[in-house]
């Protein structure tokens, strides 16, 4: 029984609370949500970044289960030192790494095809100190060569102060003009360094076919972009998709990452394990295509687990960091990488726009049906547009962030609205002290004289305005006169009831003035709500009594039915 009143209590003091906010700020309380909104998005695109986080995981999703994914360059062919080739030829070499003999052969039994361009993804960075003619023979192989391309890394920028390497002594690396200033701009300080790690042959550095490999997830550790180069002091280090992409004729875009355009999840492209094209290449009797790699880029690179070059991705949580690569690699060769739009003011602007148009469609009372309906269709149709980008245009239109504001706003404004709208018809009988043995009712029946039903949209929007136009706690009904049968009878009506306490004298003439005004203000009322000039209404007010001690509900239907005869016996006369 106890948490029963207690109950009671939270309901009474949460309707209070809610009519207090219908009668203080009715429609102005959305002006106020939308630009506390407004504030959120501004705060969360310069500090917070959540609207940001929401881009790269619907970006995640979409391309996942996207209706189209583009096939993979079926020239890509990927060599690859799996755990298996490790193994295979682990009792002739040794376990990882092998004698750089091992790719001297391989590359110029391979060179015998005629591949387009043969990229190395694995970081020949040191002398083999057990093998310098091992070393002296695969250098021997890159400098016969005009199609090889090979791999530096780029160091954290915090040990560039550490470097002795200066960017002008790395092969392949220019200057590039200041932004801010047409002529080129001076060279820099001889004291500028670097924090690389070259390639330890001679022979590639000479070539200059050298770009950085490093990969660099989002901070949430998704790759989802290819750095395609990094400035340093006036120096632009191009990275290795960069340099193939251009040699095979492709035409890099203009900003410095490349937002990946999948061709699927892990092993979409082509592989060949590096232990069977190397051994069938070095045996008597070849039984591979003798052609199988002519016009081809050839990547050699690691998917052994071993070797450590996985990398969690938009498409899988581990990804093989060399086929990575060769999707940035074919994103340029194609000229397909995803085009999107960068930066905070996109987002700013596309969240603004929804907030502020769902602001007006609750402002302006549009009739809530509708709008609901309309909502629903046009947060659906917003982010079809982000699927269908991406499946068929390349292009990812990020509206995600922008339709979640839309949907909290319009969550918290729909709630609003609901709980004013109850609060505003007094169900509960706020003005009525707690625990009342009886309340004094007044109801008030509007009939709509009209040949035609005024129509349900029509009807709801004279239902809400009337609900904005009392000044005191009342219930207002509508109902249509569209019912088959002997319902027919009736027409289009409104039937508005306020309440008090049995002995409150005061309140209940409040009550009755308040009806009057709303009888004096519902022509123009009307009008404006495009209610036809021809249509007129009548009314009547029946005072009566409801007994809270016995079953409330037959004396509300006795109530009822006695206003309905006295405003048809009113007629009558």
């Amino acid at each position: 029984m106890q948490d029963c009143l207690m109950l009671s209590r939270l309901v009474y003091h949460y309707t209070r609370l809610t009519t207090l906010l219908a009668r203080r700020l009715r429609n102005s309380f959305y002006l106020y949500l939308a630009a506390l909104m407004t504030l959120g998005v501004l705060l969360d695109a310069a500090v917070f970044h959540v609207g940001e986080n929401m881009r790269q995981k619907a970006f995640d999703f979409v391309v996942r289960h996207r209706i189209y994914t583009p096939q993979p360059d079926p020239d890509i062919v990927i060599v690859d030192v799996d755990e298996a080739s490790i193994a295979a030829l682990a009792p002739d070499y040794g376990r990882w790494p092998w004698p750089r003999q091992v790719f001297g052969e391989f590359v110029e039994k391979l060179q015998q095809q005629k591949p387009r361009a043969i990229v190395f993804d694995i970081l020949f960075s040191d002398a083999d100190l057990y093998n310098p003619d091992s070393d002296a023979y695969f250098n021997a192989v890159i400098a016969a060569a005009d199609n090889l391309f090979f791999p530096f890394l780029r160091l954290p920028e915090s040990q560039d102060t550490l470097s002795q390497i200066h960017p002008w002594m790395i092969p392949g690396v220019q200057r590039i003009a200041d932004p801010r200033q047409a002529p080129a701009p001076p060279a820099p300080a001889s004291g500028t360094t670097v924090a690389v790690v070259l390639p330890h042959f001679e022979a590639a550095l000479k070539a200059g076919r050298l770009g950085t490999h490093n990969i660099y997830p989002d901070p949430d550790g998704i790759v989802r972009e290819y750095r395609l180069w990094q400035d340093k002091d006036g120096w632009r280090l191009p990275s290795l998709p960069l340099v193939v992409g251009q040699a095979m004729g492709g035409k890099p875009p203009a900003q410095d990452s490349l937002l990946l355009n999948w061709r699927g999840g892990p092993f979409s492209y082509r592989y060949v394990s590096f232990a069977d094209v190397y051994r069938d290449m070095t045996a008597k009797t070849p039984r591979r295509p003798a052609d199988e790699f002519t016009g081809k880029i050839v990547i050699i690179g690691s998917t052994a687990p071993s070797l450590f070059d996985l990398k969690a991705t938009a498409m899988a949580r581990m990804h093989p960091g060399v086929e990575i690569l060769a999707t940035a690699i074919d994103n340029l060769k194609r000229g397909d990488p995803m085009r999107f739009w960068r930066g905070a003011l996109p987002y700013l602007l596309l969240s603004l726009c929804v907030i502020w148009l769902t602001t007006a469609a609750f402002y302006h009372n549009v009739e809530r049906d509708r709008f609901d309906r309309l909502f629903g269709m046009s947060q659906f149709l917003l982010l079809a547009v982000s699927y269908v980008g991406v499946s068929f245009a390349n292009a990812y239109i990020d509206l995600s962030a922008p339709v979640t504001w839309a949907v909290l706003y319009f969550g918290i404004a729909k709630v609003y609205a609901l709980a004013t709208d109850r609060a505003m018809q007094g169900r509960l009988a706020m003005e009525t002290a707690a625990g009342a043995e009886s309340i004094q009712v007044l109801v008030m029946p509007v009939l709509f004289e009209s040949g035609e039903p005024m129509g349900d949209a029509v009807l709801k929007r004279v239902r809400r305005a009337v609900q904005e136009a009392v000044e005191l706690p009342c219930s207002v009904e509508a109902l249509r006169g569209t019912q088959g049968g002997i319902w027919g009878l009736f027409g289009d009506m409104l039937v508005l009831t306020w309440q008090t306490h049995s002995q409150d004298t005061r309140a209940a003439a409040a009550m009755q003035a308040d009806a009057q005004r709303l009888v004096d203000r519902l022509p123009g009322l009307l009008a404006r709500q495009g209610v036809p000039v021809g249509i007129g209404f009548r009314h009547v007010l029946h005072k009566g009594k409801i007994d809270g001690d016995g079953d409330t509900a037959p004396q509300w239907r006795v109530l009822f039915a006695q206003a309905i005869l006295k405003l048809e016996q009113r007629n009558a006369r």
